[in-house]
């Protein structure tokens, strides 16, 4: 008869101390990436129908695509690893604030939501909330990680937006950024899901210790 051991957590060497990595910090990562994964493959279609000069019908089917890759986000936003609890939070208020105003220009107007959101830039005043909050995870990811699309990322969606908003922009630049955003916007969401899992976490004697000061 066998004895079958357990083996005892890894143990990693923090800034502050020492600590081990739970199953639910793993799970917490895994859902965090499946929320990037999610919202990249709901950004990449809407996208896709965009700039492939859709037909009414495929214009109307970006609105549940938008609202999926919204929940999306919001569940990554939750489930990240972020030392500063206080930008953790400004994001999360920042995703729920163009939650919020995505939902009401939804409702308010006949017109479908991609339409609305187009033909009135001042709109981007509301929902750019939520794409500022993932332009802070994709700081946070070249930052902490180095990652060339992120990088990118992270000056295409303001310059995107901001383009739009003030109408500087030739609708060739936004269609060649809109394009770019959800390509890297995928290539990040795949590279993240094959990166070791421990990295997302990152050094949990530092969230320890900086719980410790409050």
């Amino acid at each position: 008869m066998t004895t079958q051991t357990v083996s005892a957590p890894e143990v990693y060497q923090g800034q502050f101390g020492e600590f081990t990595i739970t199953q639910s910090d793993r799970l917490g990562v895994i859902v965090y990436r499946t929320g990037l994964m999610v919202a990249a493959l709901s950004f990449a279609i809407g996208s896709a129908l965009v700039l492939l000069k859709p037909s009414q019908v495929a214009i109307q089917a970006i609105t549940p695509l938008y609202t999926c890759f919204s929940l999306a986000l919001g569940v990554s936003l939750l489930t990240i690893h972020i030392y500063m609890v206080l930008l953790h939070r400004v994001l999360q208020a920042f995703w729920l604030i163009g939650s919020i105003a995505a939902f009401v220009f939804a409702h308010a107007d006949s017109q479908p939501f991609a339409v609305t959101i187009y033909s009135q830039p001042l709109t981007i005043l509301g929902v750019g909330f939520s794409f500022a909050a993932l332009t802070g995870i994709y700081f946070k990811e070249a930052f902490c990680f180095d990652r060339l699309e992120t990088k990118i990322l992270t000056v295409t969606v303001p310059l995107l937006l901001l383009g739009h908003l003030v109408g500087i922009l030739p609708t060739q630049w936004e269609e060649f950024l809109l394009g770019l955003w959800a390509i890297l916007f995928l290539v990040f969401a795949l590279r993240k899901s094959v990166q070791d899992i421990p990295a997302d976490i990152g050094d949990k004697s530092v969230f320890a210790y900086l719980k410790g000061k409050h």
